[in-house]
């Protein structure tokens, strides 16, 4: 019997915080990085400017695969890109997105995506949305 002043075994307490420190202390592996979203990405990273079926501070982007640049009526794009006479295929929208100013010098645009990940989601996510 314990007396009034006698400490209680601690023992289940030290065993409960031992056995947390010790799971705790195992990592769990990483796991792959999910294929970004191409819809997801266009809205976090282009939409601010950009939508598929309206012109806002940039041009509608719905149907610019394949598309010529600089060729809506409706934008009024720079004159270099007017005058780039590129067309937009998976390459060109990469180099586009990987650096504006190198592919079109003198364009209006300095936006870029560095991650060539989301730069291939946000290029198939147009691609399949130009397709009607």
């Amino acid at each position: 019997m314990l007396r009034q002043n006698q400490p209680r075994s601690i023992g289940p307490i030290l065993a409960g915080f031992v056995w947390f420190v010790a799971a705790s202390s195992f990592s769990v592996p990483a796991q792959p990085a999910a294929r970004a979203d191409g819809k997801s990405l266009f809205e976090r990273r282009c939409g601010g400017c950009h939508a598929l079926d309206r012109d806002k501070e940039g041009p509608r982007l719905g149907g610019v695969y394949g598309r010529l640049a600089g060729s809506l009526d409706s934008f009024p794009y720079s004159d270099a890109l007017k005058q780039s006479k590129l067309r937009w295929t998976e390459e060109t929208l990469d180099r586009w997105l990987t650096d504006t100013e190198k592919l079109v010098p003198n364009n209006e645009m300095t936006f870029h995506v560095e991650n060539a990940d989301e730069r291939s989601a946000i290029i198939a996510y147009l691609k399949q949305s130009s397709v009607r």
